[in-house]
């Protein structure tokens, strides 16, 4: 196994090498250091630098060269050490140097990680970029705590949306109600969840529709919580989940048999949402 890994290597530098002046966009994954491809796995090992993000685990980074330098660049809400523009900058200048730069970013750097952003802005200056795609939040939390999030009785299609938008950072309207066998996913909605709750609610979609919240999804301290869009508010009182997390909504929550941390019985929706809820 370990000759065949160092023939897969080998091919790899000489097919596709890691070239100074370059850039690699490498998606990490969700967090579990077992879940990283190959792929990103020769080139990370190759890195002069690391620029990385607050979701990429310490263990993905223990894999890093203790010889290169690595710059911390991640978001969180009310906390970015860098703006994009900066980030794009920093990426370039970096090429331009001669180093061989990784991009390393939680999950897949083209959903919902900024990558098509980064990307446009280094082809526009000239600066050879690359992509390794990473498994997306979404695919490895929900098979983590054995998810479906499709399934032929109840969910023929999937919705990947976001939390926030990026004019106002606020909360992402939806746009229309999902369609009936339609898994909803949000990322980066777990502080918004509520409210996106009851816009569904009042958009014509049932109360009792199952839902889901994965906290630090593949990690140790993964947590699972079930509700219904009813009763979420109560289930957010009572156990705080924290980011980062994705909300799942739609019948296929209902096919989870994990433990998981439950409202042992639904309250009347009224008495959840509130006013808001009117």
């Amino acid at each position: 196994m370990i000759k065949k890994r160092q023939q897969l290597v080998r091919e790899g530098k000489r097919r596709q090498p890691v070239l100074g002046g370059e850039v690699w966009l490498v998606g990490a994954g969700p967090g579990d250091v077992e879940l990283l491809t190959l792929k990103a796995l020769r080139v990370i090992e190759q890195a002069d630098v690391v620029v990385y993000d607050r979701l990429v685990s310490p263990q993905i980074m223990a894999l890093v060269p203790e010889t290169a330098l690595c710059i911390d660049v991640g978001k969180s809400c009310g906390d970015h050490r860098l703006t994009q523009p900066q980030i794009n900058q920093l990426l370039s200048e970096l090429a331009r140097a001669g180093q061989r730069v990784i991009r390393l970013k939680g999950g897949d750097p083209f959903i919902f990680g900024r990558g098509g952003e980064e990307l446009d802005a280094l082809q526009q200056v000239g600066i050879g970029c690359h992509v390794i795609p990473g498994i997306t939040a979404a695919a490895g939390c929900a098979a983590a705590v054995g998810l479906p999030l499709t399934h032929r009785d109840c969910a023929q299609s999937l919705r990947f949306m976001t939390g926030h938008t990026r004019e106002s950072q606020g909360m992402a309207e939806m746009h229309r109600l999902p369609d009936s066998g339609e898994t909803l996913v949000f990322y980066m909605g777990i502080g918004h969840s509520a409210e996106l709750c009851r816009q569904l609610i009042r958009q014509g979609m049932s109360g009792t529709t199952p839902l889901a919240i994965i906290e630090k999804g593949t990690c140790e301290e993964q947590r699972l919580m079930i509700a219904t869009l009813a009763t979420l508010p109560a289930l957010l009182v009572r156990y705080q989940p924290q980011s980062p997390g994705l909300l799942i909504i739609g019948e296929v929550v209902s096919y989870c048999r994990s433990p998981a941390l439950r409202l042992s019985d639904a309250l009347p929706l009224g008495e959840h949402l509130g006013p808001a809820a009117a």
